[in-house]
């Protein structure tokens, strides 16, 4: 046809009619040999379920924010992208707070209205304020795309750190309800980058986060091709496959307020990547933090810490990189969390439509295997496109659930294939237990199940009623506020991370809680989901279990807290060093 492939077309291409045929029916059967020994082995674990149900109370909540598409009939490989979203505590009240990355004006798209980000303050009563102007945080004119959320300076309030096409933000906390732009003077402005989503963590344990950025590829609006079938309205956004790829850029935290970029020296900035989604986690317990990338159409990355300033690339023979026939797949969302209860973190990895997302287990030897199939998950999205992902535990039953955002890529997507759709559903998959899933996101309700073209999504307990809600942010439409109603009927507990020889966030620490022999893993991550931020504060289920027998909380500087007979169903603040400190969290009234 003499022009370059879409996504959807690339696949069409692999497939005749008869194959498509064939491997349809593979995929049916292995759906129905799923749902059978699912049936068979869970019954007794899906009687223990309680009655969740996520209602859209973005109205109420009085959040305005909607996303620009910047929609053009050029198809700017930039537009499809969307925005993150972030859960941040900014004035330090305990209550999560709401960022939403906007998008920025072209050479094409010039709105009369100015385009901003917006930051929204949590009212305590259901409600929230946008406050954007007097935070000063709005980036006009800085086309955004992702969020980052941390205290860099170890000042006791969160900053805010925004990626972009050509550069990115990094906004200080004066502490006062009030932002700077210190962008010029820290050095992580990424001039030129893609960059997409970014993460924090204390890779050297000196005690101050640095930053990892994830970078795209080398578009622009001169070299922006046409893509799709030459005739009125079959336009598409191109494969990144047409363009090369950016690079992964670290940068080290001098302590004064800048950063030292140390990308090639560590190792990390070596690979041509294509950088989307990022999750900064210890994969291998050895209690130094590594470096996971999903990749889109490109291996995804495994950097472990060598313990020394460098990191070594081990994308490839950890299994990690492809899938298990081999495949380098549209890797967008990432998270980690242990999901079979061995202490080890597990990871997922979210895809396009007619491509699986894929959940490795880490085999606990510095490899991963693939589990999609083993785990149930398998080709039950097979026609959505998995944007982002994130790990939590919806119903607090003490196991790692998988929630997946979607929305397709090609705004015509319908043309190319009638059997997929531009809007498209959330996905909850339920952890029955030592990494085996249910799907049962029809068991949520219908704002749940509501389609949307989903981009941002950030997880949080922003009422602090012991269960965990969700955030959206929708391309070209306004975002979801889920709150979850009936997560707590289980017992949960929650954990603030105050560090003192460690950073102050904590990222880096490892906490093992044990409860009536039931033991759960967590770590304070960077990174996870898709351009977005989530609740910084660990979260753990409890079920039915009445009572902690201890809270064990490990620092990155190597200091050991252990707490024991915690009380459940509360928010607690642990400081480094000297256990328990008082702080509160205000519960927000319920409406429903």
């Amino acid at each position: 046809m003499g022009h370059k492939a879409t996504y959807q077309q690339t696949f069409r291409r692999l497939i005749r009619p008869r194959g498509a045929i064939l491997i349809l029916a593979f995929l049916a059967g292995l759906a129905l040999h799923s749902s059978v020994l699912a049936a068979q082995s869970s019954a007794k674990t899906q009687e223990s379920a309680i009655a969740v149900r996520y209602t859209d109370v973005r109205e109420s909540a009085k959040i305005t924010f909607q996303q620009d598409s910047t929609q053009t009939d050029e198809k700017y490989y930039l537009e499809t992208m969307g925005t993150g979203v972030a859960w941040i505590d900014y004035d330090q009240d305990g209550l999560m707070d709401l960022y939403f990355v906007q998008s920025g004006p072209t050479d094409l798209y010039k709105p009369s209205h100015p385009i901003r980000s917006a930051l929204y303050h949590n009212n305590g009563d259901g409600t929230f304020t946008d406050v954007t102007e007097k935070a000063g945080v709005g980036a006009e004119g800085h086309y955004g795309q992702g969020v980052a959320v941390s205290d860099f300076d170890n000042d006791g309030y969160p900053d805010l750190y925004v990626t972009g096409y050509g550069r990115a933000i990094l906004y200080h906390n004066n502490g006062n309800g009030v932002f700077t732009d210190v962008t010029a003077k820290s050095g992580v402005a990424d001039e030129g980058g893609w960059s997409t989503s970014a993460g924090w963590f204390d890779y050297d344990k000196d005690g101050w986060l640095d930053l990892v950025v994830t970078n795209y590829i080398e578009w622009s609006p001169k070299n922006n091709l046409w893509c799709g079938e030459r005739r009125p309205g079959y336009r598409s956004y191109c494969h990144p496959g047409n363009y090369k790829g950016q690079r992964i850029k670290l940068y080290h935290n001098n302590h004064d307020g800048t950063f030292t970029d140390v990308s090639d020296a560590s190792g990390v900035g070596k690979p041509e990547a294509k950088g989307m989604g990022v999750v900064l986690a210890d994969f291998n317990n050895d209690g130094w933090t590594d470096i996971a990338i999903a990749n889109d159409s490109w291996p995804n990355f495994l950097f472990i810490n060598k313990h020394n300033g460098t990191f070594e690339d081990v994308s490839l023979v950890s299994g990690l990189a492809a899938s298990e026939d081999g495949r380098y797949e549209a890797g967008m969302g990432i998270d980690a969390a242990d999901v079979d209860g061995d202490g080890w973190m597990d990871v997922y990895i979210t895809h396009l439509d007619f491509e699986l997302n894929r959940l490795y287990r880490n085999s606990q030897d510095g490899t991963f295997t693939d589990e999609t199939f083993r785990s149930r998950i398998g080709n039950k999205a097979v026609l959505l496109s998995g944007v982002a992902a994130k790990f939590l535990d919806y119903d607090n039953d003490g196991w790692n659930d998988i929630l997946q955002l979607n929305g397709a890529m090609l705004d015509n997507v319908a043309l190319y294939h009638g059997e997929v759709s531009y809007k498209e559903p959330l996905l909850m998959y339920r952890n029955l237990g030592k990494g085996e899933f249910d799907k049962v996101s029809d068991s949520l309700g219908l704002d749940f199940t509501r389609p949307i073209v989903g981009r941002g999504l950030a997880t949080a307990d922003y009422d602090n009623d012991g269960d965990i809600d969700i955030v959206t942010n929708n391309r070209g439409d306004f975002p979801s506020l889920l709150r979850n109603d009936g997560g707590n009927a289980n017992n949960w507990l929650t954990v603030q991370l105050v560090g003192t020889k460690s950073n102050r966030d904590g990222i880096g620490a490892s906490l093992k809680l044990t409860s009536e022999g039931f033991v759960q893993v967590e770590q304070a991550k960077g990174g996870m989901s898709y351009m977005s931020a989530s609740d910084p504060r660990i979260h753990f289920g409890l079920g039915k279990r009445a009572k902690i027998a201890s809270l064990e909380i490990t620092w990155p500087s190597g200091q050991v807290d252990r707490l024991t007979n915690v009380l459940i169903n509360q928010i607690i603040t642990v400081k480094e060093g000297a256990g328990l400190i008082p702080r509160q969290f205000p519960r927000i009234p319920s409406s429903k």
